[in-house]
């Protein structure tokens, strides 16, 4: 059954009807070519999710009737910001729709003192729109109930200064070379929902040894990701993997 996010509150409750528009009735109706009387699910500004059929449609807007309500717990229980250096090509692309199928809740994307991909600032809105849709595709896909909020940051000072965390990390492939391989599960073992991790990743160059530093004396702990080096655009997923198998697993 298709999913699609609403964007105005609606009424949540059986018999009850909405309206439905933008991109999500020209999908429903003109994609998937819905009849009156078929039903997909839809996501409350709450995160509840009705089931609603269609009553009518003039092409441009919906009406459609709620037939159930439910309110299903799909999101990782900590919730995991995944900032990553600027990476080349269509990594940032992969990492935010692997990513939110994953179950992450924020991507920060950030310059760092390595990074050969740069955002000039007069694309950088177009390029966090595309993002962002990607993001909403994802979790419709994946049937979430929230779609993760992608941003930009000059650089870590000010990804520091204006992200809220509980606990955070930085992934660096020096901890995983001298053999370090606990400190991921001892900081998920200090935490309880709904704390937020803050999780650090480089760009292709990684972070140089001053940025580790910097990161360090603000409180984020380095952290080995296993025995091998992985790509910029894995390691944010290994680490998602991780605190679901951690926290929904186990």
């Amino acid at each position: 059954m298709q999913r699609y996010f609403l964007d105005q509150p609606i009424e949540a409750a059986i018999e009850q009807t909405f309206t439905v528009g933008g991109e999500a009735v020209k999908h429903w109706v003109k994609v998937m070519r819905a009849q009156p009387g078929d039903e997909a699910e839809f996501v409350t500004l709450a995160h509840q999710v009705v089931h609603a059929k269609l009553v009518a449609t003039d092409g441009q807007t919906a009406t459609a009737q709620v037939t159930a309500v439910t309110d299903p717990q799909v999101e990782l229980p900590l919730p995991v910001t995944i900032a990553c250096g600027l990476s080349k090509g269509d990594k940032p692309e992969q990492i935010v729709q692997r990513g939110t199928e994953l179950g992450a809740s924020a991507f920060v994307f950030y310059d760092s003192q390595w990074a050969v991909a740069k955002w000039a600032a007069n694309k950088r809105d177009r390029k966090l729109a595309r993002l962002a849709k990607i993001a909403q595709g994802a979790a419709e896909q994946s049937h979430r109930t929230m779609i993760p909020t992608v941003s930009y940051q000059n650089d870590l000072t000010s990804l520091l200064a204006n992200v809220s965390y509980d606990q955070g990390i930085v992934a660096w492939e020096e901890s995983a070379k001298q053999g370090e391989s606990s400190q991921l599960v001892q900081t998920l073992k200090t935490m309880t929902p709904p704390q937020r991790l803050l999780a650090i990743f480089g760009p292709e160059g990684g972070l140089t040894p001053q940025e580790v530093q910097q990161l360090q004396d603000s409180g984020i702990v380095a952290a080995g990701l296993g025995p091998r080096i992985m790509r910029a655009e894995t390691a944010p997923l290994y680490l998602l993997s991780s605190v679901s198998f951690w926290c929904e697993l186990v």
